[in-house]
C-alpha cells in the first residue's frame, strides 16, 4: 500500500523511449514502484487514464527570483508542468555585499512593485530563504558573474585588480560549495559587458573544479553572433568546463541567416568532444530593459550615473549617436528595426503605468518627441530599466531550433498569477505559456518533435546537463516530481497584448511526492526544496 498511486497513465519516463501504460507508486518524496496498470495500491489514487505522465519539467532559465518571494505558488509555471526553477542568469541573488543589500530590490529586475526584506547574504542562504518562506516548485541557481563583479568592484568599467579577481574566485567557489549549479554570465549587460574573456576563464576554472556548468547570454546574438559563440567555446576549452548558450537566438533580420552557421559550429564542437548545449524560449520577441538600447560605456558607474548622463545635453547627444551609428555592441534598437517593434511593458512609476502595452513609437507620437529622446525621457522619469519587449527573431529559426537534440527549454521570465501586484505590469507571454506552447503548438500541432523526445529535452536532458541527482526521470528511487497532462488539449493562451492567462491541459503536478496541482487547480501545498549542484558540500 503506497502513499499515492498514479494509475493507468501513459508513462513517458524522460529517456525519449516509447511510452507505456502503467502505475507509479509513491512513498514519501520518492518513486517507490512502477508496475503494470492496476497492479499497485495506494492510500490516495490519482486516475491518469488517457493522460501523459512525465517527469516534472526543468526551466533552465527562470527569473522567478522575486515573484517566488511574493507568491511561492509559482502558478504560471506549475500549470505548465515545471517543477524546478533554475535561477541566476548573470545576476544571482547572492553573494551580496553590505552595499548591495543597501541598494534594495531594484538591482535584479528593476521593479519596485514587489517589496521584500533581504534576509540573506550568500546564494545558498537566498535559496534556503525561499524554501523557508514556502515555494511549490524546487529551486536551483547559478552564481552570476555580474553579481561577483558588483561585489568586488561595483559597476566600474575596468578590469579587476589581481586581489579583486581573487575575491571573485573565492566567492564563486563558496557559491559552488553551497550548491550553485554553475557560473552564469549575461555579457550584453553592464557590468558583465566590461569583463574580458580572460576574466571569465579565470572564474570558470574555479567552477570547473566543482563540476559546474558555464552558461552564458552571449556577448552578441546579432551582428557579432559568431564571434560571441567562439568566445563561449574558448572559455569552455580553456577552463575545461561544460558550456551552455542561454536562450539561443539570432537577433535582427539581417542576422537571421547566421543561425545555420551557429548550429553547425556547435555541432562541430560537439563532434570534437566538447559538451556544448543550449536552451531556448518559443516566441519571436525577447524581453529586457529599455535601458538595453544604451551603449555599455554610458552605464559605467551604475543606474545613477547613466541617468545623470541622460540629463546632460552633450552626453545625451553622444549616447543617441551611439545608438544610431555604433555597431560594436549589442545594439537592440537597431536589431528591432525601430521603435514600432519595441513594446513597453513594465514601469515602476505609477504615473507611467498607463503607457503599459504601447510601443515606443506610439508613446513618441503621443508626446510629439523623437523615439530615442522619448526613451531617454522615460528612463529618467521612471528612474529604472522599464521592462521592454523587442521583436527581433525569426519564426523559421525558432522552428529549426526546436528540432535540435542538444537544446532544452526555458521561460526567461517570472512565475506568477493573474492577480494582485503582478497585474501592475505586463510580463512576456513566455511567463505563462512557454512550455505549454512547446507541447501544444510545436509538438502536437506542428509535429516538429515527437512527444517522447520533447519530454526528454524538458526533463532528463537538462538534469544531466546540470548534473542533478535523482531528478529528471521516472525511476524507482528518484524524487517524485511528476507532470500529468492531456497531450490532446495542452496549449498556451498568453499573448503579448493579454499575457496574464494560464495555460491549459496540465491536470496534476507533484513536487517531491506532494500534489501541488490537482484536477487543474493549485492545492496551496509548498513542498519545494533547494536542488543543489555537484559541488555542494553539506555541513
Amino acid at each position: 500500500m503506497h502513499d499515492i498511486v498514479i494509475r493507468g497513465g501513459t508513462i513517458y519516463d524522460g529517456s525519449g523511449s516509447a511510452p507505456f501504460v502503467g502505475d507509479i507508486g509513491i512513498d514519501g518524496q520518492a518513486i517507490a514502484a512502477i508496475g503494470a496498470p492496476g497492479t499497485l495500491s495506494g492510500q490516495q489514487v490519482i486516475n491518469a487514464d488517457g493522460l501523459a505522465v512525465a517527469p516534472g519539467f526543468i526551466n533552465m532559465l527562470s527569473w522567478a527570483v522575486e515573484s517566488l518571494i511574493e507568491d511561492g505558488r509559482s502558478q504560471g509555471n506549475l500549470r505548465q508542468g515545471v517543477t524546478l526553477e533554475v535561477l541566476g542568469e548573470g545576476f544571482s541573488m547572492g553573494p551580496l555585499s553590505d552595499a548591495m543589500k543597501a541598494a534594495g530590490t531594484r538591482g535584479i529586475l528593476g521593479n519596485n512593485d514587489i517589496q521584500y526584506e533581504v534576509d540573506w547574504t550568500t546564494l545558498g542562504e537566498y535559496l534556503e530563504s525561499l524554501v523557508r518562506r514556502g515555494v511549490s516548485t524546487n529551486v536551483a541557481s547559478f552564481v552570476g558573474t555580474s553579481t561577483l563583479r558588483i561585489h568586488a568592484l561595483g559597476y566600474e568599467d575596468r578590469p579587476p585588480t589581481p586581489a579583486e579577481l581573487e575575491d571573485m574566485q573565492e566567492l564563486a567557489a563558496q557559491a559552488m560549495r553551497e550548491g550553485a549549479v554553475g557560473l552564469s554570465s549575461a555579457l550584453i549587460y553592464p557590468p558583465a559587458a566590461y569583463a574580458s574573456t580572460d576574466e571569465l576563464i579565470a572564474l570558470a576554472k574555479v567552477v570547473s573544479q566543482y563540476g559546474g556548468l558555464y552558461i552564458s547570454h552571449l556577448r552578441s546574438e546579432g551582428d557579432h553572433f559568431l564571434e560571441a559563440l567562439e568566445e563561449l567555446i574558448t572559455i569552455s576549452r580553456e577552463a575545461n568546463i561544460r558550456a551552455e548558450i542561454y536562450h539561443l537566438k539570432a537577433a535582427g533580420r539581417k542576422n537571421w541567416g547566421k543561425m545555420a552557421q551557429v548550429i553547425e559550429r556547435v555541432e562541430q564542437a560537439r563532434r570534437d568532444g566538447m559538451e556544448i548545449t543550449a536552451d531556448m524560449y518559443l516566441y519571436p520577441a525577447g524581453g529586457t530593459g529599455l535601458n538595453a538600447i544604451i551603449p555599455p560605456w554610458a552605464h559605467d558607474g551604475g543606474d545613477a550615473a547613466l541617468l545623470a548622463r541622460l540629463r546632460d545635453p552633450e552626453t545625451r547627444a553622444r549616447v543617441k549617436q551611439g545608438i544610431l551609428e555604433d555597431l560594436s555592441w549589442e545594439n537592440m534598437y537597431l536589431e528591432a528595426d525601430g521603435p514600432d517593434k519595441i513594446l513597453l511593458a513594465g514601469f515602476t512609476t505609477e504615473a507611467l503605468k498607463p503607457l503599459t502595452g504601447k510601443t515606443l513609437a506610439e508613446v513618441a507620437a503621443l508626446r510629439g518627441t523623437d523615439p530615442i529622446e522619448t526613451a531617454f525621457d522615460l528612463l529618467i522619469e521612471d528612474g529604472g530599466r522599464i521592462f521592454t519587449m523587442y521583436f527581433t527573431m525569426s519564426e523559421d529559426n525558432i522552428r529549426r531550433q526546436v528540432q535540435l537534440p542538444w537544446v532544452s527549454f526555458c521561460s526567461d521570465a517570472e512565475s506568477m498569477s493573474p492577480e494582485g501586484v503582478f497585474l501592475k505590469s505586463n510580463p512576456h507571454p513566455r511567463a505563462y505559456g512557454n512550455f505549454a506552447r512547446l507541447l501544444g503548438h510545436y509538438v502536437r500541432d506542428e509535429g516538429l518533435v515527437p512527444l517522447p523526445e520533447a519530454i526528454r529535452r524538458l526533463t532528463s536532458f537538462p538534469a544531466s546537463v546540470l548534473r542533478l541527482q535523482k531528478r529528471g526521470s521516472l525511476q524507482v528511487g528518484n524524487f517524485a516530481d511528476i507532470a500529468i497532462f492531456d497531450a490532446a488539449t495542452v496549449r498556451d493562451h498568453a499573448t503579448f497584448a493579454a499575457p496574464h492567462q494560464f495555460a491549459e491541459g496540465m491536470v496534476h503536478v507533484l513536487v517531491n511526492g506532494t500534489p501541488v496541482i490537482r484536477d487543474g487547480e493549485h492545492t496551496d501545498a509548498k513542498p519545494g526544496q533547494v536542488v543543489r549542484g555537484p559541488g555542494w558540500m553539506k555541513d
